[in-house]
């Protein structure tokens, strides 16, 4: 069964760190490019990195340089390690294929950052 779980957000003020955590169950996640995405209250859920199953990392232009996607070649866990956040970075963070048709959303970890 399909499966994805997201840990490891939390409460930060700006300038400071987290490291997420995307555990997958099924193969479909380990052949596929696989993505973290965010979603702000009020906003529309939007892409933030992206990672090849080879390992080529890709970022929006937001949080490019300041965010650091990685995983081990055919394995779960997917990281998103995340520094210098900003107020702007807060919101709910899901990972899943990039393309769709994509399995069901996790519950997402939320990220909150203060100014």
């Amino acid at each position: 069964q399909e499966q994805l779980v997201e840990s490891g957000g939390g409460s930060v003020q700006a300038g400071g760190s987290l490291k997420l955590t995307c555990t997958t169950s099924g193969v479909v996640f380990k052949i596929h490019t696989m993505a973290w995405f965010r979603q702000a209250p009020g906003n529309q859920r939007e892409l933030v990195a992206t990672i090849t199953r080879g390992g080529i990392a890709d970022y929006s232009d937001s949080v490019r340089g300041r965010f650091t996607i990685s995983r081990d070649a055919d394995r779960s866990p997917i990281y998103l390690e995340m520094n210098s956040l900003k107020p702007e970075d807060t919101g709910i963070y899901y990972c899943n294929l990039e393309t769709t048709p994509r399995p069901s959303w996790g519950q997402g970890t939320q990220v909150t950052v203060s100014p």
